[in-house]
């Protein structure tokens, strides 16, 4: 990060290094090949509204690594400088958004496994992400245009430390509960299907590089508050420049952009729409082979009672969540007509359907897929 030693004086480096021109440009280009698979696989597979984030996110992480291209050249200009810190910082978060519906689609096609709402779970997470991008914009804007006002990059440093350490939570919460609906069904009676184990082993992986890139972002961010609180004299020369975290820029490469990097690549060679049914009532019969075309997640609350403890936590403790166990009479509910993921005979991709026989009854039928 570039920090301002003195006010009212023409900076020509706002970095603590000659940065490379080389290394983001090369980042641009991965990512920017990144985001045209995830364009190209969200119509193919016509997944938009579990994946849609992964565009988003990928567009917004493009721009900051193309921004720091062009800042590279051009060190002393502040609006480039302030520009690729924020939209560098606010791109992960947003590709954690499309992990958390992954996650919620997830829980609805594994309802008897799922230990809550996964629609409020879902809505928690987002707004969980919502607060971690908020801050990280606000702290970045903050340390990127303090001007040398060491209160402000305190109190930049301040938020983007406590962002960071937040995804971080949320991300460990989010491993938590997919570790927790793989354990159920792995000891559900029926053998985890192919499909639940590869996504499930991808969300640890993706999972697990969030929270890597966290951890080290916040020692930088916690590392430059530390060399703040010993500026003395109105310079904080002395203080940052011998920091080794701040001054070396293969930090940023390797913990914040490998880590993403492999994220989205990662999410694009092992796509949930290759796993996950796109119609979210769309449920894993019980015999781990099945798939029928549910309800959905039913609440027997009253609405009070569902706004006052949208979690269901307190049915959950007591050992009886307040939910409709729909999937115990699976004889009302019809059968999926075009295969099943679980079987690897069902496919997201457009015109294409499985074959298989036109009349079936549901044994018959659990034991052809």
């Amino acid at each position: 990060m570039g920090v301002d030693s003195t006010m009212g004086v023409e900076i020509s480096n706002y970095y603590l290094y000659e940065p490379s021109h080389a290394a983001p440009a090369v980042f641009s280009a991965l990512i920017g090949i990144s985001l045209i698979l995830h364009l190209y696989q969200n119509f193919r597979y016509k997944f938009w509204r579990v994946t849609f984030f992964m565009v988003w996110g990928g567009l917004v992480f493009l721009i900051g690594w193309i921004a720091r291209t062009v800042s590279s050249y051009h060190t002393g200009n502040l609006n480039l400088y302030i520009v690729q810190t924020i939209f560098i910082y606010a791109g992960p978060p947003i590709y954690s958004a499309a992990a958390y519906n992954i996650v919620g689609r997830l829980m609805n096609y594994l309802p008897m496994h799922t230990p809550l709402n996964p629609n409020r779970v879902l809505i928690l997470f987002v707004y969980l992400g919502a607060l971690v991008e908020g801050l990280t914009a606000a702290g970045g804007a903050k340390i990127s245009a303090a001007n040398g006002r060491f209160d402000v990059m305190e109190s930049g440093g301040t938020l983007m430390s406590v962002a960071l350490l937040l995804q971080a939570v949320v991300e460990t919460i989010l491993v938590s509960m997919v570790g927790l609906i793989h354990y159920r069904c792995a000891n559900g009676g029926a053998p985890v299907p192919p499909n639940v184990r590869r996504l499930c082993i991808t969300l640890y992986g993706t999972s697990t590089l969030v929270i890597v890139r966290c951890i080290c972002r916040a020692v930088e961010s916690f590392t430059l508050y530390k060399a703040i609180a010993k500026c003395e004299g109105g310079s904080c020369s002395s203080a940052i420049r011998n920091d080794f975290v701040l001054t070396h820029e293969w930090y940023i490469f390797v913990f914040e952009a490998v880590p993403m990097v492999l994220f989205t690549f990662w999410l694009n060679l092992l796509h949930p729409a290759q796993c996950l049914p796109r119609v979210k009532t769309r449920y894993l019969d019980l015999d781990g082979k099945t798939e029928r075309m549910g309800p959905g997640w039913i609440d027997r609350r009253s609405q009070w009672k569902t706004f006052a403890d949208p979690l269901d936590l307190s049915g959950v403790l007591k050992g009886k969540p307040n939910n409709e166990t729909f999937w115990v009479q699976p004889e009302k509910w019809p059968l999926a007509e075009d295969g099943s993921f679980a079987a690897g005979t069902a496919t997201n991709v457009g015109g294409r359907r499985a074959r298989l026989p036109s009349k079936s009854t549901p044994d018959t039928l659990s034991e052809s897929v």
